[in-house]
């Protein structure tokens, strides 16, 4: 379902990306093909710096549909950005990515919270976010991170995910799956 981003999938990933339903809500808007392919180098190296984890979402075919990041790391935090391409929308795939992503994150990294900043007017988003029950609003929670996202207007809602909330729903759906 993911894998450590590369440069073989960029062209299927650059021409997802441009969709117009997708391209506004995408953290790197690229113009270009060569542009797209600038911005996933750089990511693979800040990934080597440990400033970011970048993923390549793949359908049941192996096929790549989206990416996963979380990027701006600093003192075990760090912010999700996610885009999958229309085609797969309203499938599952956005909240099994991120469960995987977070499987990773606070399994085999040392990240004790994810936040996400969500367009108030991106219903798919909020909606697919809300979806998530270990995910908490954080507008009030935070309300630094909230301000510093919002300094000029009030564009993002703050959502956060913490280690211990979603290893204790990860428990739960253990449980429930062996029983």
């Amino acid at each position: 379902m993911l894998k450590k981003r590369d440069l073989h999938e960029c062209h299927s990933l650059y021409n997802l990306m441009t969709d117009p339903a997708v391209f506004p809500y995408v953290r790197h808007k690229c113009q270009f093909y060569e542009q797209y392919l600038f911005i996933t180098k750089q990511l693979i190296a800040e990934e080597e710096q440990e400033t970011c984890i970048s993923r390549t979402i793949l359908n049941e075919m192996g096929h790549p549909i989206g990416t996963i990041d979380l990027y701006d790391i600093v003192n075990k935090t760090g912010f999700l950005a996610t885009w999958i391409g229309t085609r797969y929308f309203g499938k599952g795939y956005n909240q099994r990515a991120k469960e995987s992503f977070f499987t990773e994150l606070f399994l085999e990294s040392n990240i004790e919270t994810v936040f996400l900043k969500v367009r108030k007017q991106n219903i798919r988003s909020k909606k697919a976010v809300e979806k998530l029950s270990y995910a908490k609003l954080a507008n009030t929670i935070n309300h630094q991170i909230y301000k510093s996202i919002n300094n000029e207007q009030q564009i993002y809602d703050l959502y956060q995910v913490e280690r211990l909330d979603f290893l204790e729903y990860s428990k739960v759906i253990q449980h429930e799956v062996a029983t």
